[in-house]
């Protein structure tokens, strides 16, 4: 944490984008699992004031070992390419293969665990049974300019609600990683991010 403070810091120095842009960093919030803020740095004081709490959101919870209903909230454009083409009729088993690209990789590169191991197709074929609730999805396009290239670029991707039915306790703990580290292409920039918001699960009856 002490160097992300210190790297935004001198970024706002600098600035970003044409013209000035430039800015002061004043605070640091961390999150806990269940939305708690916690301040971890000050302007004022210069320096930590805590230790950011160390998240397991892929460690399964009792709640989502029996899950039969999830609702989803895209909250940024979100890129998902299915055969070779950005999809926006999301169905569950796309959701699933885009994650498994995602957290495959970078567990090869940033943790060097071999993803041999993960056996895709299976995966896939459970993902595949699972149905879809309801989609209330739209396209949103989003523009950045990119300094390298001198362009203007489109990153457009969809937005907004939905759900699924079937089997997916195993498949939660990759759906909690997924929150935290999004979906599909262009991440680097905040795409692709997406929430739980509620969830069903089986009733036990004596």
């Amino acid at each position: 944490l002490p160097y992300f403070v210190l790297a935004f810091s001198e970024l706002g120095k600098v600035g970003l984008g044409k013209g000035p842009g430039r800015y002061q960093l004043r605070e640091v919030f961390g999150l806990d699992e269940s939305g708690g803020r916690q301040r971890l740095y000050a302007s004022e004081k210069g320096a930590l004031l805590g230790t950011p709490t160390l998240l397991h959101p892929g460690r399964p919870q009792e709640r989502d070992c029996a899950r039969e209903s999830l609702a989803l909230r895209f909250l940024t454009p979100t890129r998902i390419r299915y055969q070779e083409d950005l999809c926006l009729d999301l169905e569950f088993h796309i959701l699933i293969r885009s994650l498994l690209r995602r957290l495959s990789s970078l567990a090869y590169f940033h943790c060097g665990l071999d993803p041999e191991g993960l056996d895709f197709r299976s995966w896939i074929a459970r993902a595949e049974t699972v149905g879809l609730g309801r989609r209330e999805l739209r396209w949103y396009d989003w523009e950045r300019y990119s300094v390298r290239q001198y362009a203007r670029m489109m990153l457009g991707g969809f937005v907004g609600e939905v759900s699924f039915v079937g089997e997916l306790g195993p498949f939660m703990p990759m759906i909690r990683l997924g929150e935290w580290l999004h979906a599909g292409k262009g991440t680097s920039f905040g795409l692709g991010r997406y929430e739980v918001m509620e969830i069903g699960f089986r009733r036990n009856f004596l």
